[in-house]
């Protein structure tokens, strides 16, 4: 029939390498293997910056060369600006992020909860979620100020208002979202409702939960800015106002630098916590 016993141990060894490799190339996840792609295009994006600083396309005010911008964040970074290290103001703008998010999210994902189990708390909540979201960050400064003083409060409250929204929409729509086969499954099983929530309810909102934490701290950031470029003395925000006035463009730069490499580290945060505590989204 064309068998040959012989064959067989060759066979085997050849499928073992092939399996052996296979294992290899899996444990190299597209991630891990494409690790360098970001510092690739931070080093061409430096690279073309510093190209058309060199070229003299535009004037020193307008876009200041890579190299003065590193020597105002070490003048910074060791004498400090407006007389606040870099530090302090590093730290006074994610304490008022961390603070502020972290409320609405305490407070945002249990509303959201709610208004998709009642309709009633949806017909009463709604309203008035659907009006505030549209007002745009500023508007709401005068008002936090008089209201809560220039201190941190005013600069929490702002932070919180502004992204609770997202956070309660997002918690919401991960509730009315969750498959119907799935709670039929845990009715039949005998789940009851604290069940029904744990291990149903909860676990499939979490992903669209996370995705409106992922949105709200591009809007956490930008009202945190808003608000230290009016009502503030120390800040990310505060500091490129006042450069801004002193036409001081390389402090501006260093400002805006920092402020998207904290915004995008908070992201890496958000996207950790996500893969641990639901790993199974996008493989089911």
């Amino acid at each position: 029939m064309g068998y040959s016993m012989n064959s067989t141990p060759a066979t085997a060894e050849e499928l073992a390498q092939e399996a052996s490799s296979i294992a290899v190339d899996s444990t190299a996840s597209p991630k891990a293997r494409h690790g360098y792609v970001p510092w690739l295009v931070a080093l061409v994006i430096i690279a073309l910056w510093w190209l058309v600083s060199a070229l003299h396309l535009f004037t020193t005010l307008a876009l200041p060369s890579p190299q003065s911008v590193a020597q105002n964040l070490w003048s910074i970074a060791t004498t400090g600006y407006n007389g606040y290290s870099l530090l302090d103001n590093i730290g006074a703008s994610v304490v008022r992020i961390a603070v502020g998010f972290v409320a609405a999210i305490i407070i945002g994902v249990p509303i959201g909860f709610w208004m998709a189990s009642s309709d009633w708390v949806f017909n009463a909540i709604d309203p008035i979620l659907q009006f505030l979201r549209p007002i745009p960050p500023l508007a709401y400064i005068p008002v936090m100020v008089i209201w809560f003083g220039p201190g941190q409060l005013s600069k929490f409250v702002l932070i919180f208002f502004c992204t609770i929204p997202i956070i309660i929409i997002s918690a919401m729509s991960g509730v009315k979202n969750v498959q119907e086969t799935r709670i039929r499954v845990a009715q039949v099983f005998g789940a009851n409702s604290r069940q029904m929530f744990r291990y149903v309810v909860l676990p499939s909102a979490l992903p669209e939960i996370f995705t409106g934490m992922r949105v709200g701290i591009g809007i956490a950031w930008t009202c945190l800015v808003a608000a230290e470029m009016i009502a503030a003395q120390s800040g990310l925000g505060a500091m490129i106002l006042t450069a801004g006035n002193e036409l001081r463009t390389p402090v501006v730069f260093v400002g805006i630098i920092f402020i998207g490499i904290i915004g995008y580290l908070m992201e890496l945060l958000i996207r950790t916590v996500e893969g641990r505590v639901i790993p199974w989204k996008g493989k089911a």
